[in-house]
């Protein structure tokens, strides 16, 4: 399998608390179609996360079967979320005339060669993906999943999808890695419950990892850590385009006091 790599590819994660419901796997789907209208030379790689709870009731299903299920048979349940995401959302886009293929997680590259859950042992194989993207603008593939030693799988951590857009995004050189959330980057407090809460447009990779260790989990923290590895600048931010949004990188202006704002 031979494939020229496409020259602009950014990485698009769709996080559960966007995924909410079918109106919601349609909105998203309008919205990647509505930025491939403005741009037909883009490729997207759109990393999505289970819909918003089913990573939560699939727990709840296996202790309602036996109270300490087995770590390697919960990481396969868990999987059916990932992977039922992925299939909605193509389908949703094909529906709104978007070329797009899905992938499950044997085929999309991300690969812990121990079957260890550690980032920093987490590789991407960028064959397949270069080759389906040669082919569609969009390839929708699961996040917080990994394919261990002997075809298993492994999750990557609570969040873990924004890991797997993170490790992409460096393996690929992608332009841009986007993580979609439910608010429009960082703030100076939870924007939930302060109404006058500041957007931060800006902050490094230390001050994100500083807001993690307040409690903020608006970025998985083992995400932060990759692309700070990496270099890997994210911009966090929501669906809606005129919008705030907060890059994260090696450089910020100056922001201070902050504290720890909501997940999205």
């Amino acid at each position: 399998m031979s494939a020229t790599q496409p020259d602009a590819i950014t990485i698009v994660k769709l996080g559960g608390s966007i995924l909410t419901g079918p109106p919601a796997y349609q909105r998203c789907a309008e919205w990647i179609r509505d930025r491939l209208s403005a741009d037909p030379a883009q490729r997207l790689v759109v990393v999505v996360s289970a819909q918003y709870g089913e990573t939560d009731a699939l727990l709840a299903t296996a202790k309602a079967i036996t109270p300490e299920p087995a770590t390697a048979t919960l990481d396969l349940l868990w999987s059916t979320g990932e992977l039922r995401s992925v299939a909605l959302l193509t389908l949703w886009l094909q529906r709104a005339g978007v070329r797009a293929v899905g992938l499950n997680v044997h085929e999309c590259g991300v690969v812990s060669p121990t079957g260890a859950r550690d980032a920093a042992t987490t590789q991407v194989k960028t064959l397949r993906l270069q080759y389906w993207l040669t082919r569609y603008p969009v390839v929708v593939v699961p996040g917080f999943l990994a394919r261990a030693p002997f075809d298993s799988l492994v999750t990557l951590g609570r969040g873990g999808s924004d890991l797997t857009a993170v490790l992409l995004a460096a393996a690929l050189k992608a332009d841009a890695c986007e993580l979609i959330k439910d608010v429009p980057g960082y703030f100076s407090d939870d924007p939930h419950r302060v109404a006058d809460a500041r957007p931060l447009p800006a902050l490094t990779y230390d001050q994100a990892l500083a807001l993690a260790a307040e409690g903020c989990d608006l970025v998985q923290t083992a995400a932060i850590e990759a692309a700070q590895r990496a270099a890997t600048k994210l911009v966090v931010r929501s669906l809606a385009d005129q919008a705030p949004r907060t890059t994260v990188s090696d450089h910020a202006a100056h922001v201070a006091p902050m504290r720890a704002a909501a997940a999205g």
